[in-house]
Order: C-alpha cells, then sequence, then structure tokens
C-alpha cells in the first residue's frame, strides 16, 4: 500500500534533472521535485513516516514528521499514503479526486465528487 519515491532517482530518470537527462521526452510538465509533491498532495496523499511497528500488516500509517526521510541509494525515499491507491483494487482509484475549490466545498457539505472514467477504462 502506497507509494515509494526515490527523490534522486526519480528527479533523474522521470524529471529530466540530471547528466543522464539529455534528449530525453518530458513526462511531466516541470523539473521540480516539489511540483510533484503539490500534485500528489490534491489527489489525496499524504506523506507518511514507516517505522518497524507500523509496517504491520493492518496497521495504519503514520503522518510524516520532519526530517523523516529514509536515505536511499540516490537520494531520499518518500513514502505517500492514499486510502484508495492498492496494489490489488485498481477499481479503488475512481475515488480519487483532484481536490479543486469545488471539490473541497461539495465534500465539506457531505455531497459526493464524482469523476468521469478515464477513455482507457471506458
Amino acid at each position: 500500500e502506497g507509494l515509494f519515491i526515490d527523490q534522486g532517482l526519480f528527479e533523474q530518470e522521470l524529471l529530466g534533472v540530471g547528466p543522464s537527462a539529455a534528449g530525453e521526452e518530458e513526462l511531466f510538465k516541470t523539473k521540480n521535485f516539489g511540483s510533484i509533491i503539490r500534485q500528489l498532495n490534491l489527489y489525496g496523499f499524504h506523506k507518511v513516516t514507516v517505522s518497524p511497528a507500523s509496517s504491520a500488516i493492518g496497521s495504519s500509517p503514520r503522518p510524516a514528521t520532519a526530517g523523516a526521510d529514509t536515505g536511499y541509494a540516490d537520494g531520499p525515499l518518500h513514502h505517500f499514503w492514499n486510502p484508495h491507491f492498492r496494489y490489488d483494487r485498481p477499481d479503488l482509484l475512481m475515488k480519487i479526486k483532484r481536490l479543486t475549490k469545488a471539490n473541497k466545498e461539495k465534500l465539506d457539505a457531505g455531497l459526493e465528487v464524482t469523476s468521469r472514467l478515464p477513455d482507457d477504462l471506458q
């Protein structure tokens, strides 16, 4: 459950930052890792910390604390969690919504926020 991102590797291979990035097609409109984090937050992903106690099956992730990134081969390893993002449940992806002002107002009023299926799932 969740999404693990090695920041250095992500920046190098997907954002086109670094020595091996020349001539590659851009996958994102930004080269700023912080912008990717903001987008994850807008879609309901929360940064969490992982500890041996919290990694047990059935336990909920804990909110991240400052400086809680785990070091990894190419840079910090970030862990993001969304209750609707699960390997074995593609049907839950429909519940991931971008948090816009209008959607926030609907959620605050107790209304459902709907979205259409992506073209490849229709």
